[in-house]
Parts: C-alpha cells; sequence; structure tokens
C-alpha cells in the first residue's frame, strides 16, 4: 500500500503530466496555436512534474514540502489563467509585450519582414474552445483545474500533515 503523501505525489505528477499532455496534444492533434499566455500557463505544470517527482524520493519532511511547492505551482497557474481569462474577456490587456501587436511604423519593407517572427502567434485576445458545446475556453478550463488542485491538495495537508502515514 502506498503511504498517503506518495499518493498524493504521485497525483500531482499524474495531473500536472496530463495538463501538460493535452496542451501538446491540442497543439499538434487538433492543430491549436498557443499564445505566449498559453504558453506561459504550461510552466507551473513543469515545476509541479519535476517537485513532485522528486518528492517521491525524498524522506518524509522533505516530501511535504515538496507538495507544498506543488500547491504553490497549482495556485501560480490559477493565477496566470485568470489573467489570461480576462484578456480573452477583454477586462485588461495581456501583461506580456508578445500578446500585443507590433508596430512596424517608419521602417522599410525590409525591416519590417526582418522584425516579424518567425512561427505566427494567436492573439491572447482570441480565445481557444476545446469543446464546442462547452462555452468555457482552454484557459478557463485551465484556471479551473489548476485552482481545483490547489485547493484539494491543500485540504489535503490540512487533514494529513500531522497524521503518521
Amino acid at each position: 500500500m502506498i503511504p498517503r503523501l506518495r499518493f498524493a505525489l504521485l497525483l500531482c505528477a499524474l495531473l500536472a503530466g496530463a495538463a501538460l499532455g493535452l496542451a501538446l496534444a491540442s497543439e499538434y492533434w487538433a492543430e491549436l496555436v498557443p499564445c505566449p499566455l498559453c504558453l506561459l500557463e504550461r510552466w507551473p505544470y513543469r515545476i509541479i512534474l519535476a517537485a513532485s517527482l522528486i518528492g517521491l524520493i525524498l524522506p518524509r519532511r522533505m516530501a511535504w514540502l515538496a507538495l507544498g511547492v506543488c500547491i504553490v505551482a497549482f495556485a501560480s497557474d490559477a493565477a496566470i489563467a485568470f489573467v489570461h481569462v480576462g484578456v480573452e474577456h477583454r477586462w485588461w490587456d495581456s501583461p506580456l509585450p508578445e500578446c500585443q501587436a507590433p508596430n512596424f511604423t517608419g521602417m522599410s519593407a525590409a525591416e519590417r519582414l526582418a522584425h516579424m517572427p518567425l512561427v505566427p502567434s494567436k492573439s491572447c485576445e482570441d480565445p481557444t474552445y476545446l469543446l464546442s458545446f462547452l462555452p468555457i475556453s482552454m484557459a478557463g478550463m485551465n484556471m479551473i483545474f489548476a485552482l481545483t488542485s490547489a485547493i484539494g491538495f491543500a485540504v489535503f495537508i490540512l487533514r494529513h500533515a500531522r497524521s503518521p502515514r
């Protein structure tokens, strides 16, 4: 039987891996182009994956710390996704300069071509809907997923941090 803490860390790794897998699958197989905020939302999952896998081999006290890092990363991802949802609904402008349209005034045609990105990017203001029948964008789904995960693992820590297993 796997102790509860190790199971929670394994679950963190699986959830982070599934989120990254879904993002990559939608990019490669569904041919959805990620915007810069979408790419930023993937970083906390990479941190969760690393922290949880390292936490699986650490002593118990340090494993609790690794789970705490995972919770902070889930909450950070939820915050980034919330900003992305706000940009999609045009509640505020994107904080990333990559999301803004480039300004090419006062340049020659050759200079304009030299400043264009090699890979076209999607605007951060354009929501991407994974499921056409569900009116929640991928950023919104990510926000709900990350926030629910952060709360769930925080409750786990509050209930089980002092127990012997």
